[in-house]
Protein backbone atom coordinates (compact mmCIF):
# COMPACT_ATOMS: atom_id res chain seq x y z
CA UNK A 1 0.00 0.00 0.00
CA UNK A 2 1.52 3.15 -1.02
CA UNK A 3 1.15 6.56 1.21
CA UNK A 4 -0.82 9.22 0.72
CA UNK A 5 1.45 12.51 -0.21
CA UNK A 6 0.70 15.20 2.13
CA UNK A 7 0.08 17.91 0.30
CA UNK A 8 0.82 21.40 2.39
CA UNK A 9 -1.62 24.12 2.77
CA UNK A 10 0.91 26.80 2.90
CA UNK A 11 1.13 28.81 6.08
CA UNK A 12 -0.48 32.37 5.81
CA UNK A 13 0.95 35.43 7.52
CA UNK A 14 -0.48 37.68 9.38
CA UNK A 15 -1.20 41.16 7.91
CA UNK A 16 1.67 43.67 9.44
CA UNK A 17 0.27 46.82 11.16
CA UNK A 18 2.41 49.44 10.42
CA UNK A 19 2.02 51.76 12.93
CA UNK A 20 4.43 55.24 12.13
CA UNK A 21 4.15 57.61 15.39
CA UNK A 22 5.65 60.63 16.84
CA UNK A 23 6.12 60.19 20.52
CA UNK A 24 7.10 57.48 23.70
CA UNK A 25 3.40 58.40 24.96
CA UNK A 26 1.72 56.85 21.38
CA UNK A 27 4.77 54.07 21.28
CA UNK A 28 3.69 52.60 25.23
CA UNK A 29 -0.17 53.07 23.69
CA UNK A 30 0.36 50.54 20.27
CA UNK A 31 2.88 48.52 22.71
CA UNK A 32 0.09 47.56 25.04
CA UNK A 33 -2.23 47.08 21.81
CA UNK A 34 -0.07 44.92 20.66
CA UNK A 35 -0.03 42.74 23.57
CA UNK A 36 -4.32 42.97 24.30
CA UNK A 37 -5.18 41.88 20.42
CA UNK A 38 -1.87 39.79 19.84
CA UNK A 39 -1.34 41.68 16.98
CA UNK A 40 1.59 41.90 14.40
CA UNK A 41 2.06 45.79 15.10
CA UNK A 42 5.15 47.31 13.89
CA UNK A 43 6.16 50.40 15.63
CA UNK A 44 8.17 52.96 14.14
CA UNK A 45 9.06 56.02 15.57
CA UNK A 46 9.54 59.07 13.32
CA UNK A 47 10.83 61.96 15.33
CA UNK A 48 11.01 65.17 13.54
CA UNK A 49 7.54 66.11 13.73
CA UNK A 50 5.96 66.63 9.72
CA UNK A 51 9.18 65.05 8.34
CA UNK A 52 6.99 62.13 8.17
CA UNK A 53 6.94 61.06 4.14
CA UNK A 54 6.34 58.41 1.43
CA UNK A 55 9.81 57.24 0.73
CA UNK A 56 10.33 56.80 4.10
CA UNK A 57 7.56 54.28 5.00
CA UNK A 58 8.40 52.51 2.12
CA UNK A 59 12.05 52.40 3.56
CA UNK A 60 11.13 51.20 6.53
CA UNK A 61 8.83 48.59 5.48
CA UNK A 62 11.60 47.15 3.34
CA UNK A 63 12.84 45.85 6.81
CA UNK A 64 10.30 43.45 7.09
CA UNK A 65 8.64 40.63 5.59
CA UNK A 66 5.66 42.07 4.09
CA UNK A 67 2.02 40.91 2.81
CA UNK A 68 -0.09 42.06 0.55
CA UNK A 69 -2.75 42.66 3.57
CA UNK A 70 -0.44 44.90 5.34
CA UNK A 71 -1.63 48.09 6.47
CA UNK A 72 -0.15 51.56 7.39
CA UNK A 73 -1.14 53.65 10.20
CA UNK A 74 -0.08 57.31 10.59
CA UNK A 75 -0.71 58.23 14.41
CA UNK A 76 -0.04 62.27 14.98
CA UNK A 77 -1.34 64.61 17.05
CA UNK A 78 -2.89 67.75 15.20
CA UNK A 79 -1.32 70.34 17.50
CA UNK A 80 1.47 71.34 14.86
CA UNK A 81 0.54 73.41 12.32
CA UNK A 82 0.44 71.90 8.55
CA UNK A 83 0.72 67.96 10.42
CA UNK A 84 -3.23 67.56 8.75
CA UNK A 85 -2.21 68.33 5.27
CA UNK A 86 1.18 66.71 5.32
CA UNK A 87 0.08 63.47 6.57
CA UNK A 88 -3.16 63.71 4.06
CA UNK A 89 -0.42 63.95 1.23
CA UNK A 90 0.61 60.37 1.76
CA UNK A 91 -1.51 57.38 0.20
CA UNK A 92 -2.08 54.52 1.09
CA UNK A 93 -2.01 55.15 4.57
CA UNK A 94 -4.83 55.19 7.11
CA UNK A 95 -4.99 58.56 9.59
CA UNK A 96 -5.12 57.82 13.52
CA UNK A 97 -5.41 61.28 14.54
CA UNK A 98 -5.54 63.71 17.66
CA UNK A 99 -6.93 67.08 17.40
CA UNK A 100 -5.34 68.35 19.72
CA UNK A 101 -3.31 65.57 21.08
CA UNK A 102 -3.50 61.60 22.21
CA UNK A 103 -4.51 62.43 25.42
CA UNK A 104 -7.72 62.79 23.98
CA UNK A 105 -8.53 59.71 23.25
CA UNK A 106 -7.46 58.67 26.68
CA UNK A 107 -9.67 61.17 28.19
CA UNK A 108 -12.49 59.51 26.12
CA UNK A 109 -12.06 56.15 27.83
CA UNK A 110 -13.31 58.23 31.45
CA UNK A 111 -15.11 61.24 29.94
CA UNK A 112 -16.92 63.17 26.78
CA UNK A 113 -14.98 65.97 25.48
CA UNK A 114 -17.04 68.04 23.16
CA UNK A 115 -15.61 71.42 23.31
CA UNK A 116 -12.21 72.72 21.92
CA UNK A 117 -9.33 72.10 23.92
CA UNK A 118 -5.56 72.80 23.94
CA UNK A 119 -2.70 70.26 24.09
CA UNK A 120 -1.96 71.48 27.87
CA UNK A 121 -5.44 71.60 29.02
CA UNK A 122 -6.11 67.87 27.54
CA UNK A 123 -3.21 66.84 29.03
CA UNK A 124 -4.59 68.32 32.68
CA UNK A 125 -7.58 66.95 32.29
CA UNK A 126 -6.42 63.68 31.84
CA UNK A 127 -4.00 64.11 34.59
CA UNK A 128 -7.26 64.78 36.48
CA UNK A 129 -8.97 61.55 36.23
CA UNK A 130 -6.15 59.56 35.49
CA UNK A 131 -3.93 60.11 39.26
CA UNK A 132 0.12 59.98 38.56
CA UNK A 133 -0.11 59.99 34.28
CA UNK A 134 3.14 60.46 32.76
CA UNK A 135 3.67 60.83 29.29
CA UNK A 136 5.62 57.82 27.41
CA UNK A 137 4.08 55.57 30.14
CA UNK A 138 1.68 53.57 30.90
CA UNK A 139 0.36 52.67 34.49
CA UNK A 140 -1.61 48.98 35.03
CA UNK A 141 -4.46 50.60 36.18
CA UNK A 142 -4.73 52.94 32.41
CA UNK A 143 -4.51 49.83 30.48
CA UNK A 144 -7.11 48.30 32.66
CA UNK A 145 -9.13 51.12 31.95
CA UNK A 146 -8.57 51.39 28.32
CA UNK A 147 -9.62 47.61 28.04
CA UNK A 148 -12.72 48.28 30.45
CA UNK A 149 -13.84 51.35 28.60
CA UNK A 150 -12.72 50.88 24.81
CA UNK A 151 -16.14 50.55 23.42
CA UNK A 152 -17.30 53.74 25.06
CA UNK A 153 -14.36 55.49 24.12
CA UNK A 154 -15.23 54.87 20.46
CA UNK A 155 -18.52 55.83 20.91
CA UNK A 156 -17.30 59.11 22.07
CA UNK A 157 -14.72 59.82 19.44
CA UNK A 158 -17.66 58.49 16.56
CA UNK A 159 -19.52 61.43 17.75
CA UNK A 160 -16.77 64.28 17.29
CA UNK A 161 -16.10 65.30 13.68
CA UNK A 162 -12.96 64.45 12.16
CA UNK A 163 -9.59 66.31 12.46
CA UNK A 164 -11.70 69.00 14.22
CA UNK A 165 -10.83 70.19 18.12
CA UNK A 166 -11.76 68.15 19.19
CA UNK A 167 -11.11 64.75 17.70
CA UNK A 168 -9.75 61.40 17.56
CA UNK A 169 -9.55 59.00 14.63
CA UNK A 170 -7.37 56.32 17.22
CA UNK A 171 -10.44 53.72 17.63
CA UNK A 172 -9.90 52.82 13.70
CA UNK A 173 -6.78 51.24 14.66
CA UNK A 174 -8.74 49.42 17.39
CA UNK A 175 -11.80 48.26 15.01
CA UNK A 176 -8.83 46.67 12.36
CA UNK A 177 -7.14 45.08 15.31
CA UNK A 178 -10.64 43.34 16.41
CA UNK A 179 -11.17 42.24 12.32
Amino acid sequence: MGRKVRISKGKQMKPNFFVFCEGETEIAYVKFLRSLYRAPIQVIVKKGKSNISEDYIERSQNEYVRTEQDKVFLMYDLDVDGMLEQLQKIPNAELIVSNPCIELWFLLHYQEQKSEISSVKCVQKYQKVSKGYKKGVLSEEEKAVFTKNRESAVERAKKLAAFQNPSTTVFKLLEELKG
